[in-house]
């Protein structure tokens, strides 16, 4: 509700009682006795400023808040008051659904308040008031919004339904159907999907597919019988494993169960901007790029990889791989294009392929790679998968930063995941001081 002459604007902070007279200030508004001679422009800038915006008291007596200057600031139209200003600016976030976390909004006229991206129609203006926390607004009177959730009580409960429903999944041997899961939650199925995808990023089939896969190897790497490790996994046969070895395993499950036993990786090192460099390649591949560490625990590295793979120095067969390396630290502006052996889930897979798509000189945030991979909850899968990555700058997992655009960690350490950065043209050289010139 609009304030009349000789009354206080509404706020959150002050009391609502009119005045019963206008103090003669040079903040009071004169009430024309006609509308003859009506000047818009004098009656704003007659107008008295708003008292009451995010808590911030005015001085009716000095005309300021306590420690201003009696100049507008910066930026500041003439005739504006700067509480003015701001409510404007908190209104243009409601208006465009913007999130936030330093305020909440409150309508009036329905008796509830919101967060500035809640979805429901936009209010009137005059209905609206602004609060800088859920006490607050709750201490006026309002309601919190069931469809933005404010106080954030749906969303507890929605974690809790899907930490229970992933313990259930965990805990079954075979899949559990979606209507099982469903009725356990007390949802319906179409409901529960989506509140299990939103939480997750995966549906409860894709979830379960990667437990039965995490099984699997988990039995293998233990050394039991691969019919054996297939059916503690929960499969019905073997057959539909071996359809989908590249995705479960990224090698077929006997092969998984010897530690690449039987197969052969050639290495080569050689001396890097950062240190020492290791490359290892199978006949379908590089399947490790790793540097920055002695060369012992380089090869300790790809042999917990590879545990019983056979490993030996080939120099000069890859010798032209090592070079691509190299060149790509020296001057890192173009993609480091070599033929790749992956082995990975289905999702680290599409992760790392993901990775590949950013340019040169350019970042992605967790939460943008993930939105990327088509799964937009699931950050800390795909912040895991590329702590995984085996092969580094091949798959270019130091372009991924915080999101406040930290450079957060990095396996080979953050000191050489900025200097690559820098060198693509992601971050700014540091001057003599180490700043950012």
């Amino acid at each position: 509700m609009m304030a009349g002459p000789g009354e206080k604007f509404p706020g959150p902070f002050h009391d609502q009682q009119p005045r019963s007279a206008a103090p003669s200030t040079p903040h009071t508004c004169q009430t024309a006795p006609a509308r003859l001679g009506y000047q818009g422009n004098a009656r704003m800038a007659g107008r008295s400023p708003r008292a009451h915006s995010l808590g911030m008291q005015y001085d009716p007596q000095a005309g300021t808040r306590p420690g201003t200057s009696t100049e507008p600031p910066t930026g500041t139209p003439t005739g504006l008051s700067p509480d003015r200003v701001t409510d404007d600016v908190l209104w243009d976030k409601v208006l465009n659904r913007q999130e936030a976390t330093d305020f909440l909004y409150a309508v009036t006229t329905m008796g509830v308040y919101c967060r500035p991206g809640c979805p429901s129609p936009r209010p009137l203006r005059r209905n609206v008031r602004f609060f800088r926390c859920v006490a607050e607004a709750e201490a006026a009177g309002f309601r919190a919004c069931k469809r933005c959730d404010p106080k954030g009580d749906r969303a507890r409960i929605a974690q809790a339904v899907v930490q229970d429903a992933c313990a259930f999944i965990e805990a079954s041997e075979t899949i559990p159907s979606l209507e099982t899961l469903a009725n356990r939650a007390g949802y319906s199925r179409f409901h529960f999907l989506r509140l299990f995808r939103d939480h997750t990023g995966l549906t409860p089939r894709s979830y379960a597919e990667g437990v039965r896969a995490r099984r699997l190897h988990a039995a293998l790497a233990d050394g039991a019988r691969v019919v054996d490790a297939v059916a503690e996994a929960g499969y019905g046969s073997e057959s539909r494993v071996y359809e989908k070895t590249a995705a479960l395993l990224g090698m077929t499950p006997g092969s998984s169960r010897r530690g690449g036993a039987g197969e052969r990786i050639r290495t080569a090192f050689a001396d890097c901007p950062f240190g020492r460099l290791l490359v290892g390649a199978t006949d379908k591949g590089v399947c490790f790029i790793g540097f920055a560490e002695p060369d012992a625990a380089l090869m300790g590295d790809l042999r917990r990889r590879f545990p019983q793979a056979t490993i030996e120095a080939d120099d000069a067969a890859l010798a032209g791989t090592v070079r691509a390396v190299l060149d790509f630290l020296q001057e890192p502006k173009q993609a480091l294009d070599l033929p790749l052996d992956l082995r990975g889930t289905a999702f680290q897979q599409r992760v790392w392929r993901t990775l590949c798509t950013i340019p040169p000189g350019e970042t992605r945030t967790y939460a943008q790679l993930a939105d990327m991979t088509g799964n937009p909850r699931a950050i800390r899968a795909v912040a895991r998968s590329c702590a995984t990555n085996p092969v580094s700058l091949a798959v270019p997992c130091h372009r991924v930063v915080g999101s406040d655009g930290g450079l957060t960690g990095y396996r080979w350490g953050v000191p050489r995941k900025q200097a690559l950065l820098t060198r693509e043209g992601a971050l700014p050289k540091p001057g003599r001081n180490g700043a950012p010139r």
